[in-house]
């Protein structure tokens, strides 16, 4: 629009109004402080990293493609670990006003003893395959952040080398009944001498998942040096470096190694896993017994009758069987029915603090996280490791002020709605 002869645009009385001046050296010296450059790489990367994405995008970069995606992988077409994402994406928050959250308190306790964060880290199996310190970075980690540590049957270190890692911290240790039971009743009697005070009693893996990538990728213990193999690991010789200059990868736990994944847990797994076994290890470990691998409520009803202390809500991470139930969906009506009577915790899916802190306010006792821990292990080893706990550390605190709750019991249901996508059709 044209401005009339004799008048004057808004724009050009505004100009008119806005004194402009020469900057001084003074003004500027604030805007010119440049951040310290930091010469070690491996530091910058954890340092840029703000989410556990992020990691998980480092530890690709960093990582052959064969141990990358045994880690990230699941069973068939991945269908149980992409909903139980989804289904804490699918989370509708509700927070408060005008309370004070200055300071929150994330500690709790479980099974008996504290944690100063509502989670720990989950057993992982071959986890120096990953990244060479493997557990042993774990457990330092948990011990310094004060969170428990979990070690796999078919972990790379052994129970006696995990407590001297973790001297004063927490240690469970994750069991599975194999055909030999007598493997099976020497490991509890080894952890429990060792302190580990919690057992987790595992009981969805009969048999070995169908872990397609670790097929397509000819994925075997010890790694086998093939072309393919050879020619992944061209741009990534860090990590071939660190594997043959360290001790030999072996299962700490087994007598016998060698072989691809899914014959090795089909050799140590038993189909014919059954109460009374879990019987036996209550005679046989002194300290709580926790069941891990629940996916039903009839279940948790029953072993809330067993007098067991405890369950983990899990399908493994989606490693087992595809399309198997979300824990964090079953988390409420399991808590309605069983959470006075046992500690009901929960795995699989937990990427985010936010959803730490949604499974808290539905019920949970607690939580463990699993490749959240692996995608810092891989991507930069125990700094790596300590990167991923500060990261859930910081996000379950901002998300409990944003919620505008000061501690962990004041997280209730009325917190958080589970939207639906999923929902089972019904039959006229």
């Amino acid at each position: 629009m044209f401005n009339r002869p004799g008048t004057d645009s808004t724009e050009n009385q505004a100009r008119r109004r806005v004194q402009r001046r020469v900057p001084k050296p003074a003004d500027l010296a604030p805007l010119m402080q440049f951040k310290k450059f930091d010469f070690n790489a491996s530091r910058r990367r954890l340092a840029a990293a703000l989410t556990i994405e992020d990691l998980r995008t480092i530890a690709k970069r960093r990582t052959p493609k064969a141990a990358f995606d045994y880690t990230e992988g699941a069973a068939e077409g991945e269908f149980s670990l992409a909903r139980a994402r989804q289904a804490f994406q699918d989370v509708e928050f509700h927070p408060a006003i005008l309370r004070d959250v200055s300071e929150v308190d994330t500690s709790c306790e479980v099974f008996g003893g504290p944690s100063a964060l509502p989670f720990g880290i989950a057993p992982t199996g071959f986890t120096r395959l990953m990244q060479t310190e493997g557990e042993v970075a774990g457990a330092g980690a948990a011990g310094a952040a004060g969170i428990p540590f979990s070690l796999s049957t078919l972990g790379t270190t052994s129970v006696e080398d995990v407590q001297a890692a973790n001297p004063h911290g927490r240690n469970f240790f994750q069991l599975y009944v194999m055909k030999d039971r007598q493997i099976s009743y020497d490991l509890t009697e080894r952890a429990a001498a060792a302190g580990f005070d919690t057992l987790l009693f595992t009981v969805d893996t009969p048999v070995a998942g169908a872990r397609l990538r670790d097929k397509r990728n000819g994925f075997s213990i010890p790694p086998a040096l093939t072309i393919k193999t050879i020619a992944n690991a061209v741009p990534r010789p860090w990590w071939w470096y660190d594997f043959l200059t360290t001790p030999p990868l072996e299962f700490a736990s087994l007598t016998s190694t060698g072989g691809a994944v899914g014959e090795l847990l089909d050799k140590a797994m038993d189909p014919s896993i059954n109460f009374e076994d879990l019987e036996t290890i209550r005679e046989l470990f002194p300290g709580k017994l926790v069941v891990k691998g629940v996916q039903t409520v009839e279940d948790a009803k029953k072993l809330a009758g067993l007098g067991v202390d405890g369950i983990v809500l899990s399908n493994h991470g989606g490693r087992q069987l595809d399309r198997a139930p979300v824990p964090f969906y079953l988390l409420p009506e399991v808590v309605r029915e069983v959470g006075d009577d046992l500690e009901v915790t929960l795995d699989t899916g937990i990427m985010n603090g936010a959803d730490i802190v949604s499974s808290i306010a539905l019920g949970a006792k607690f939580t463990f996280v699993g490749r959240a821990y692996l995608y810092g292990l891989m991507a930069g080893g125990r700094p790596g490791v300590d990167r991923a706990i500060q990261i859930l550390t910081d996000q379950i605190v901002r998300t409990m002020k944003l919620l505008e709750v000061a501690s962990l019991d004041e997280l209730q249901p009325k917190h958080v709605t589970q939207l639906q996508r999923l929902v089972p059709r019904t039959t006229g």
